[in-house]
């Protein structure tokens, strides 16, 4: 029976690693990258509002379908992700983490204010030597302005 002597992996690179793709995700949002969203959560079920989506064209159609987009090609919003806990298991390639998140608007007639505050629970499997998400569960809990955010709550209006 042949024995490995393959190093460890660096539990503070895995870490900073599943930071990256936390504050990614934020990015892509933000700039409105919906297909870049399809791309980073391809291995993921998305659980936000409505029921679960998983896959890169579904995940990608779903943002594209929920989301306000503006004249600059964003939904003019800015994702705040804090109080960040990661638990990683190195030897299972596994790791969980929760966070919460402020999403704040701004346009040019509404001053720049809070719309949404809640938490991300997140699951993600290294393959390959890459980290990815696998799922990530969004609660949002404090619920201000989204009329100019989601598309539901704008036809509502």
């Amino acid at each position: 029976m042949a024995t490995s002597t393959r190093m460890p992996a660096d539990p503070a690179s895995s870490y900073r690693a599943i930071e990256n793709l936390i504050a990614r995700y934020a990015e892509l949002v933000d700039d409105g990258d919906f297909a870049g969203l399809g791309n980073l959560l391809a291995d993921a079920t998305f659980t936000g509002s409505g029921e679960p989506v998983s896959g890169r064209d579904a995940i990608e159609k779903m943002f594209q379908d929920t989301l306000i987009v503006y004249a600059d090609g964003t939904p003019r919003t800015q994702h705040v992700t804090t109080n960040v806990a990661i638990e990683v298991d190195e030897q299972a390639n596994t790791a969980v983490s929760r966070s919460y998140v402020t999403v704040m608007q701004a346009l040019p007639d509404l001053p720049l204010q809070p719309i949404a505050g809640g938490r991300y629970h997140d699951r993600f499997e290294r393959r390959d030597g890459q980290w990815r998400f696998v799922a990530r569960r969004v609660r949002i809990n404090l619920v201000g302005d989204v009329s100019r955010h989601l598309r539901q709550a704008a036809a509502q209006r």
